[in-house]
């Protein structure tokens, strides 16, 4: 393969790679600002200028540089020698860093940026370390660019990643470049707001603080967050996402980089559709019909009353002969389905087994930059299909109309069923068929089925426990905890897993997700969860530069 050095490092690359982009896949630093992956190449910011030596197409010799050149436009040669540490090079860096830094505030005390600002960090490695700049500066306004998006103009070193992103990405075209020289400044055109469903975005590749988040604003330091590696858990996307969490508490999701599913994107209905995660009204404790709510109130005692109640419940009706029905939810997990239909198929193992409703908004939408956001609200439809068609052994496997017609029939003696949607999602039907026979509920929101159920026990949503979801092209995906169920609800696999052991008179172990997975990929059908299972990446170990002196 063609070699190419930098800054005395050799590495290989690809025909068509830029200088920077081979630095930045071999992890060897050059700073950059406007350029982005998902984005076209202007080389506007100028601090990646570098000094490239070519090789003379004849003699092989290297060819002194007369001038930089902007490493995130210039494509790599076999044979050429790169210095971005040179002193033509770290000039240049400083001169950079501090033309930006002549008009801005130096306000990171306040700015939401700040800890992960590459304005910070840049000026930290490669500015002078000091102003010369004694002249007023600029002062330009905030501005309320959109139901999600503030700009702090100010802070911007129009680098116009935001501006291609609208242009290029979403086609929608709402940011502009007004103004030139030191009044130039981004804005929306007149009467048109940053309005689009992918509008967030322009956040997450703003390099400094001159975008910021409503959602986000003042409510934590980033420093003080930790980063799980998770997926989209209320689409049909299967989009990769990192969950950024605190104390037991999510503050922001953001997406995580994967060029097969999501690119660098995701939508705003996923980057702000987890709130009911923390909604006040969360089901925590198990309930009994019929008994008295205050017994029920001491969280050890409701549960084993509540699982006890439902082995009796759903045991019971087996051994009287009547035919169980289990609905699972498309927003469970691949390891909830698994363990609650095995549950369900050692009590009666004719037992009906159905996907719940999928919910679906309007038509899928494939933006100019080849992002696709889907109208199927849930995110795991075909992967309880496939987990309950391999346990079910050739019998059918319901949608979630079969399932009610079933029960209003009178073919399903006693249900089993799971809700875990983010709003209300029970229709009348179900709900008419569902008044007529005991059922245990599993679900996280209250809804119209919560006071007919004969027992409930509060599960978990995803940000809160750990599975396997299978999107809408088929590509299996793993997610990791992010943080630990509400109060005293417990995960559907806990849960299933308890309620086995339960009827077994066992002690429950804990929920191990690897565990469960390859068990299920020994199940005729299930053996893409050991070998097409796409794992969340191992955590890099982070190191610090700060230099510490014992005093």
């Amino acid at each position: 393969m063609p070699q190419i050095t930098i800054n005395g490092v050799k590495h290989e690359f690809n025909k068509g790679e830029t200088i920077l982009q081979v630095a930045l896949r071999a992890e060897q630093e050059i700073p950059h600002y406007c350029w982005h992956p998902g984005l076209s190449v202007v080389a506007s910011c100028r601090i990646c200028l570098a000094e490239v030596w070519n090789p003379d197409a004849k003699t092989g010799k290297l060819i002194p540089a007369t001038k930089l050149s902007p490493t995130c436009q210039t494509p790599a040669m076999d044979g050429q020698v790169v210095y971005t540490d040179s002193p033509k090079s770290v000039a240049n860096q400083k001169a950079v860093m501090e033309f930006l830094l002549i008009n801005h505030p130096v306000d990171c005390p306040v700015c939401d940026q700040a800890g992960e600002c590459h304005l910070q960090d840049y000026s930290y490695q490669y500015g002078r370390g000091e102003s010369r700049f004694q002249e007023a500066k600029n002062k330009r306004p905030k501005k309320d660019v959109g139901p999600n998006v503030l700009l702090y103009s100010d802070r911007c070193i129009m680098c116009t990643r935001c501006v291609r992103f609208t242009r290029e990405v979403t086609g929608t075209g709402e940011l502009m470049v007004q103004g030139r020289g030191s009044v130039e400044e981004i804005d929306v055109f007149p009467g048109l707001a940053l309005d689009n469903e992918l509008s967030g975005n322009v956040v997450d590749i703003c390099p400094v603080g001159a975008l910021l988040d409503k959602d986000f604003l003042f409510q934590q330091r980033v420093w003080f967050l930790t980063k799980t590696a998770s997926v989209d858990g209320l689409t049909a996307s299967g989009d990769n996402i990192s969950v950024e969490h605190h104390d037991g508490r999510v503050y922001r999701v953001k997406p995580r980089e994967n060029t097969e599913v999501n690119k660098w994107w995701i939508t705003d209905e996923v980057r702000y559709g987890w709130k009911f995660v923390h909604r006040e009204d969360r089901l925590k404790l198990p309930a009994v019909r019929g008994m008295d709510a205050f017994a029920m109130e001491q969280a050890p005692e409701a549960w084993e009353t509540g699982l006890a109640k439902a082995n009796d419940l759903v045991g019971g009706a087996a051994r009287a002969g009547k035919r169980l029905g289990l609905l699972v939810s498309p927003m469970l997990s691949c390891e909830d389905a698994w363990l609650l239909a095995k549950w369900v198929l050692a009590q009666d193992p004719q037992a009906e087994l159905a996907v719940g409703p999928v919910p679906v908004h309007g038509a899928d939408k494939t933006f100019p930059g080849g992002f696709t956001m889907y109208a199927e609200k849930a995110p795991n439809a075909r992967g309880v299909r496939r987990v309950l068609e391999a346990l079910a052994k050739g019998r059918a496997v319901h949608d979630a109309a079969a399932f009610e017609k079933a029960l209003a029939g009178g073919s399903i003696g006693t249900a089993v069923i799971t809700g875990n949607y983010p709003s209300d999602w029970v229709g009348a039907g179900l709900r008419e068929a569902l008044s007529r026979v005991p059922f245990l509920l599993v679900d996280t929101l209250p809804t119209s089925l919560t006071p007919l159920a004969s027992v409930t026990l509060p599960g978990a949503v995803w940000l809160e426990k750990s599975g396997s979801f299978e999107n809408a092209k088929g590509r299996l995906q793993g997610f990791d905890r992010a943080v630990q169920p509400t109060d005293f609800a417990k995960g559907e696999c806990q849960i299933a897993l308890d309620l086995l052991a339960g009827r077994d008179g066992m002690r429950a172990a804990a929920f191990d997700a690897a565990a469960v997975r390859a068990e299920m990929a020994r199940t005729p059908g299930l053996e893409r969860f050991a070998t097409e299972h796409h794992a969340t990446p191992a955590k890099a170990a982070a190191e610090s530069d700060m230099v510490l002196v014992e005093l």
